[in-house]
């Protein structure tokens, strides 16, 4: 792993991220040290390697159409042979032919021929300038509305829009993943950032009542108290620490460069604890009305949908070599190629080729095979769009069930400060007991950790649903 400076991102050592860690976090809350979210996605969408991996998908797709227009690509080809034995020129043959396939089995041809030689056969000779000749030669069967490389140019160019969707999922599931480590580490931040917080009370709390026992307004006891629950604040900051630093390097699989290096984040950077409200501009998942469209243009619909178009044009072709194979072909012959009016009825070439297997079970057996291809991919996109419609319902339920308990955790939490406050003060006041806070405190910051946890869910949720969508990469 190299070593890389950049405005926000740069490599650190483990040592100094593991003992920096804890200092830098409260010290540093300026605008520059947050690692926004919106900052972090451009550089998963840019750099990461499965994003750059998903974009070969299309590119395969383009070389796949590519390969199968070649089938209409046009042809030289020549055939030359010679044979001389013991002084005696047996043949001297020259077969010289352009052709150009065409859309339907029509192929249009040009030939040139000059053959001679003491041993040639009769009618294979030639005017001694040779023989030129055009013509054309079609399937009127088999071949003709469809065929191989009809079928295979068709296909190529659904793949491509398969491969493109394609690219589409894979990217998204990059960035749902991405997303929920992000909001895991908000998550492990807030935490370690309230027990840092109540730590700092604990530590205040215990010195007061330090000086109050010497002074002689408090017992003891108390002391112990105190110190008790600092030790166990203590705790609870060095195991939020840990986890917090894990979520962090967690965060840090997702950071790449531009020459493929990996990036750790910096121990400075923070996250954004403004992500709450931006999540539903970033994400794109306010609740939105279902529709037909909505289920119809998804990219797993999408794509079953274009391989049964596959599907059909295979079907064509399997249904199209039921036929027999009556291949024709028709050339107009020359010896004066710069003279057109030679080119007429009266000299041609003409052929006629008919063949056609007796039982065709190797033809019955592919349309039947292509048939319950046909019927396994309508169940599957059947299958598909209620999952995916179900999929989508659940989700908008959770988000609506996690928003309604955020609202109801948020009150408690509010609750839970006012009966703290209050408790401090009947202690300040020598009527109430410092168990009794510590109690109070104790289930307050519970409450803020199920507060934390709420939000956390209402945040994945809300990434689960744009995933879902497919919306993340727009």
């Amino acid at each position: 792993m190299k070593n890389i400076h950049f405005t926000k991102l740069k490599t650190l050592s483990l040592l100094l991220y593991m003992f920096g860690l804890f200092f830098s976090v409260q010290a540093q809350t300026s605008t520059d040290s947050i690692f926004s979210l919106e900052e972090y996605l451009g550089y998963v969408k840019q750099y990461h390697p499965i994003v750059k991996q998903a974009q070969l998908i299309a590119s395969e797709g383009e070389i796949k159409l590519l390969k199968a227009r070649g089938a209409f690509d046009p042809k030289i080809e020549v055939d030359y042979s010679k044979k001389k034995f013991t002084g005696t020129e047996y043949y001297d043959k020259l077969n010289a032919a352009f052709k150009i396939p065409t859309w339907y089995g029509i192929e249009l041809k040009a030939n040139y021929e000059n053959n001679e030689g003491y041993y040639l056969n009769p009618e294979s000779k030639v005017p001694e300038d040779g023989l030129y000749s055009a013509g054309v030669s079609m399937s009127l069967a088999k071949g003709f509305l469809a065929n191989e490389r009809m079928a295979t140019l068709k296909q190529a160019k659904l793949y491509k829009d398969i491969s493109l969707n394609k690219q589409s999922l894979t990217t998204n599931e990059v960035l749902y993943n991405a997303i929920e480590t992000y909001f895991n580490w908000l998550k492990c931040y807030q935490e370690f950032k309230v027990y840092t917080d109540y730590q700092t009370n604990a530590d205040e709390r215990l010195k007061n009542v330090i000086t109050s026992f010497e002074a002689g307004d408090k017992p003891a006891v108390d002391t112990l108290e105190a110190s008790i629950n600092y030790k166990n604040r203590a705790l609870d900051v060095e195991k939020s620490r840990i986890k917090y630093i894990k979520s962090q390097l967690e965060l840090s699989n997702y950071l790449w460069l531009e020459d493929n290096t990996p990036v750790e984040l910096d121990y400075s950077l923070i996250p954004d604890v403004n992500s709450p409200f931006i999540a539903d501009r970033v994400l794109n998942s306010s609740l939105l009305e279902i529709s037909d469209d909505l289920l119809e243009n998804h990219p797993k619909i999408q794509a079953l949908a274009l391989q049964r178009q596959q599907l059909i044009f295979e079907k064509r072709l399997n249904n199209n070599n039921l036929l027999p194979k009556i291949d024709v072909q028709y050339n107009f012959l020359t010896s004066d190629y710069e003279n057109l009016n030679t080119l007429n009825t009266q000299n041609y070439k003409a052929g006629l080729n008919i063949s056609m297997p007796l039982f065709l079970r190797k033809e019955r057996a592919d349309l039947k095979l292509t048939k319950l291809k046909l019927q396994d991919i309508d169940f599957n996109l059947s299958s598909t769009k209620v999952t995916l419609l179900n999929k989508i319902n659940a989700v908008q339920q959770e988000i609506e069930s996690y928003e309604k308990q955020s609202d109801i955790v948020q009150n408690l939490v509010n609750d839970y400060k006012q009966l703290v406050v209050a408790e401090e003060k009947k202690f300040e006041l020598g009527e109430g007991s410092l168990f009794l806070i510590n109690y109070r405190e104790a289930k307050l910051i519970e409450t803020e950790l199920k507060n934390i946890e709420v939000t956390n869910k209402v945040l994945t949720t809300k990434a689960n649903f744009a995933q879902i969508l497919n919306t993340l990469e727009d």
